[in-house]
């Protein structure tokens, strides 16, 4: 069987950075041409800049098997970045005018072109791929666990991914779906030109495997491992070197690298900023008088809550209670301390506005975990698995959790549950695109109305 497996595959990444590259730079002159630049040092910059911003973001590391949401994720992080780049470069350069309407015009001819010519790569890759069946790479599988048969799966339903599979390799099973014993795969993957080997680690003894990788070596052939415990492995895993011994650890999340903390906290800032300003700015005089008008007290609504590492802050909400001493008892349906005022705007989740005042100070995110009551923490957090895990991040003033349901009131365990396993798929899963689409649900909502927002 022969195969022009990878045979232009080495050529896209240099077109897509050279394209990119000359697409800035044309732009940068066109839209520039006025602000009194100096054009070369700017260029270099620029460029530097941004081959520096990619290495960090990955933003050139798209595969076969990439989403395209990881790719929308990859390319407003770049973005992002690449805009603070090119703003820091006005300060020091004296002779260089301001100006925002030309950064905003280049930024968005440039992604434009950018993500337009990306998905279009994308999308004709696939659909060469799968019209001409060239470009495959032909793999083959060591082992014959329930693991390798849901890979060998996904190979033959996902034909988009370019993955040809050609047979199992076990010592340990004897079925008509072996294709042969583990001393008979270096000739077929010779005879049939594969190109990936996968192996299952339970399959295939030390001394076995470094055989095959010294194989895999020699003839230039890819190995990758498959994990039989799927729920330790599907976490990130990192590799460290102490001296030349490797160790493998798993990092928490996603959520824990530095960059992505450094883009969320960035994101907060802007979004908290413009909610204080253009809406807080005007909405919280009028809630003063409503709010005096009806009962005394304060206008705020000041709670200790635990936030990240259990750490306590101060939680702040227009006040929609008369005041009581029963703080640390959630609301109810028909809860006699909730006021007139306090009951609209509790339904409409005006009360957690002030919570943006939190997002500013660092101690909330826009998006994350609800905080909860202490008095929660203590019932649940040894009762409910990986309730804790809730805090390894900063609590949020919407979740996942409440756009899918489970928000207000605890009435059963089960309500509990299911909040904390949507915190948890939050916290395991993040991508931008996830804290956008839960931003823009969350909105639908209030306008909709849900019955547990009493």
């Amino acid at each position: 069987m022969t195969t022009s497996t990878g045979r232009y595959s080495k050529y896209i990444r240099p077109i897509s950075i050279s394209f990119d590259l000359l697409v800035i730079l044309l732009l940068s002159l066109f839209f520039f041409r006025n602000l009194g630049l100096n054009n070369p040092l700017y260029s270099v910059y620029q460029l530097s800049a941004w081959g520096f911003v990619a290495f960090f973001s990955k933003f050139y590391e798209v595969y076969r098997f990439t989403t395209p949401v990881e790719i929308i994720t990859k390319l407003v992080k770049q973005g992002v970045l690449f805009l603070l780049v090119v703003i820091a470069f006005f300060p020091f350069d004296k002779t260089a005018i301001f100006s925002g309407s030309a950064i905003a015009k280049f930024m968005i001819c440039s992604f434009l072109l950018i993500s337009g010519y990306k998905y279009m790569l994308f999308y004709y890759l696939k659909k060469y791929r799968l019209a001409t069946g060239s470009n495959y790479r032909n793999t083959v599988i060591i082992g014959y666990t329930p693991e390798a048969i849901r890979l060998k799966e996904v190979f033959e339903t996902r034909n988009d991914l370019g993955y040809r599979f050609l047979g199992y390799f076990s010592d340990k099973k004897t079925n008509a779906n072996i294709t042969g014993k583990l001393d008979q795969l270096e000739d077929f993957v010779l005879a049939n030109n594969v190109d990936e080997i996968y192996c299952s680690l339970n399959e295939i003894s030390n001394d076995d495997l470094k055989d095959l990788v010294d194989f895999a070596d020699e003839y230039r052939k890819s190995i990758k491992f498959i994990p039989d415990t799927k729920e330790i492995f599907s976490k990130n895993l990192k590799i460290d070197y102490y001296e030349f011994f490797p160790v493998l650890s798993l990092q928490r999340t996603l959520l824990h690298d530095p960059i992505t903390k450094t883009f969320k906290r960035f994101f907060d800032i802007l979004f908290s900023l413009f909610v204080l300003v253009f809406l807080l700015s005007w909405l919280v005089p009028i809630m003063a008088i409503l709010i005096k008008l009806e009962s005394r007290g304060p206008i705020f609504f000041k709670q200790g809550r635990p936030g990240i590492d259990e750490k306590e802050f101060f939680c702040f909400k227009f006040r929609s209670m008369k005041i009581n001493k029963t703080t640390e008892r959630e609301a109810s349906k028909n809860d006699p301390r909730v006021t007139k005022i306090g009951r609209f705007i509790r339904k409409t989740s005006i009360d957690e506005l002030p919570q943006f005042l939190n997002v500013l100070f660092g101690d909330m995110s826009v998006v994350g975990p609800r905080p909860h009551l202490w008095s929660q923490n203590k019932v649940f957090g040894n009762k409910i698995k990986k309730y804790m895990v809730r805090h390894y991040v900063k609590p949020g003033i919407t979740g996942l959790a409440q756009v899918r349901g489970f928000r207000g009131e605890i009435e059963t365990d089960e309500d509990m549950i299911n909040r904390i396993k949507y915190d948890v798929f939050y916290i395991e899963n993040w991508s931008l695109i996830l804290d956008l689409k839960i931003i823009a649900q969350t909105v639908i909502n209030i306008f909709k109305g849900e019955d547990k927002a009493y």
